[in-house]
């Protein structure tokens, strides 16, 4: 199966808890757009350090990661985020990887958003068993 990318929207966490608390207006919440690799053998959502220093995310961890190769490296983790892709969202930290690396979803944030990728078309979608709304496992 060759890569799969979609289109999703980051949005700083911290700016969504000010709009909710009435500190911010709408239109000043950062956000960008980004084309990220969907990786189902990833946990986390990847972004590379200029994603990190656009939002002024916070180093809340700093862990070890196990890349395809065998490799062991350190990176930060950091929060908030917001992911939105289509009619769908959820929340979580991030782990940053070093330059301008490809941002990668992973399937924790996948299952979160209740999408997936369909095998034919070769793309991220929301599950048609769902289409109006996500459902999430208890």
């Amino acid at each position: 199966m060759r890569p799969v990318y979609a289109e999703i929207e980051l949005v700083s966490g911290e700016d969504m808890i000010d709009l909710l608390r009435g500190r911010l207006d709408k239109d000043k919440t950062k956000k960008i757009k980004v084309t990220a690799r969907i990786d189902t053998g990833v946990t986390h959502l990847f972004i590379n350090e200029y994603i990190r220093d656009y939002f002024q995310l916070r180093v809340i961890d700093h862990r070890p990661f196990k890349m395809p190769n065998g490799e062991v490296i350190y990176s930060d983790m950091v929060g908030s985020l917001e992911i939105r892709f289509q009619n769908r969202n959820t929340f979580c930290s991030a782990v940053v990887m070093p330059g301008n690396a490809q941002p990668v979803l992973g399937c924790t944030y996948m299952q979160a958003m209740d999408v997936l990728i369909d095998p034919v078309r070769q793309e991220l979608v929301v599950n048609p068993k769902h289409p109006d709304y996500a459902v999430h496992r208890l």
